[in-house]
């Protein structure tokens, strides 16, 4: 399966990507699956179906969490997640949930994650490929989870319906909910895959 993990709607103030234009071309743009992931907030919900949608596409509604120490993206049930968690206690929180945390462009200039929250083991994968990132940022991402034996994902990081699709991650097990995908994630079931794509 192929899921653009890190899309961000019009729930988040500085994305024009509407909820609906994501369902209406994510398949068109070879996604099986978007996870709709806006900063500090779950209010697209409203506004969408969750799980699988008449085309065929699987919705599933994240965050990117925002700390001292980095952005991550959890998925899981993040129902009571509290606000305002510094990095390791978001990890915690979220890992006994049983949900799953990724490392939202780690070595971006502005914001890097803590490598020392990496190395705690509580992270299940690190972001190596984000669309928005520069290719010198990536890298060093690719190097940080190779030291910290992270696995490795890709995400769109889409604020626009140009950006959507391009960074997707490809799972080698069937997804079909927000278990499902936390599940893999922690299992490290998962690869960038757009290395292998032209952007979309």
């Amino acid at each position: 399966m192929l899921i653009d993990l890190h899309v961000h709607s019009t729930c988040s103030q500085c994305s024009v990507l509407r909820p609906g234009e994501i369902l209406a071309h994510a398949r068109a743009m070879g996604l099986d699956g978007v996870c709709i992931t806006d900063h500090d907030t779950m209010a697209v919900r409203s506004q969408l179906r969750e799980g699988f949608q008449p085309d065929g596409l699987l919705v599933i509604v994240g965050m990117e969490y925002a700390t001292p120490q980095g952005d991550y993206l959890v998925f899981g049930n993040l129902d009571s997640l509290p606000g305002g968690l510094g990095a390791e206690p978001l990890l915690e929180r979220v890992r006994s949930l049983g949900g799953a945390v990724v490392s939202a462009h780690p070595c971006r200039t502005l914001r890097p994650a803590d490598p020392a929250v990496l190395a705690g083991g509580l992270c299940s994968a690190a972001e190596v490929e984000n669309g928005r990132n520069s290719r010198a940022e990536n890298l060093l991402g690719l190097r940080l989870a190779v030291r910290h034996g992270l696995s490795q994902v890709a995400g769109s990081d889409a604020h626009t319906l140009e950006e959507l699709g391009r960074c997707p991650t490809r799972f080698s097990v069937p997804v079909a909910s927000a278990a499902d995908l936390a599940d893999a994630l922690n299992r490290g079931l998962c690869r960038p895959f757009s290395e292998n794509r032209s952007a979309a």
